[in-house]
């Protein structure tokens, strides 16, 4: 006999210090990144590509949103999943946005490190740091909402 429960498990709601120490590492993470100079809309596009990765509805919802009330253009979030095969991105966006990639799929150790060499070659010292806490920590992000099944709301029109 199965003592399936259909009730969502809400991670933050479960154990809110957790939840509430993830956010504290995720404020010090953009802190880090402003502090080193990166756009606030390039921390969001990497929010955005992050959740894509991950498939988190959730985060992707939230993140799109800030990033359009931040001021990133609604062509540049369209193409975001094939930045690479466009114009529309900066050396530093694009060393950011591979970077952020590598960590989020652990590629084999090969691959990272041609991804890291051009990473180090785009981004400071202070923005290669900033760019993987911010990377690790959104990958947290995701995987609490798509283990809470955290649900996307219809938004009012």
């Amino acid at each position: 006999m199965s003592n399936h429960v259909t009730e969502h498990v809400f991670l933050d709601k479960q154990h809110p210090a957790a939840w509430r120490a993830l956010n504290g590492l995720g404020l010090k993470a953009k802190e880090a990144a402003l502090e080193a100079g990166l756009d606030p809309k390039v921390i969001e596009l990497l929010n955005v590509r992050i959740s894509q990765i991950n498939g988190c509805a959730y985060c992707l919802d939230m993140h799109v949103a800030d990033a359009l009330k931040g001021g990133e253009s609604l062509q540049r979030i369209a193409v975001l999943s094939a930045w690479r095969d466009t114009a529309l991105f900066d050396g530093m966006e694009r060393a950011a946005l591979a970077l952020a990639e590598s960590i989020t799929n652990l590629p084999d150790a090969r691959e990272r490190a041609l991804e890291d060499g051009y990473a180090r070659d785009h981004l400071s010292v202070e923005q290669y740091s900033a760019v993987s806490w911010l990377a690790i920590a959104m990958n947290a992000f995701n995987r609490v909402s798509i283990t809470s099944q955290h649900p996307v709301r219809r938004q009012q029109e």
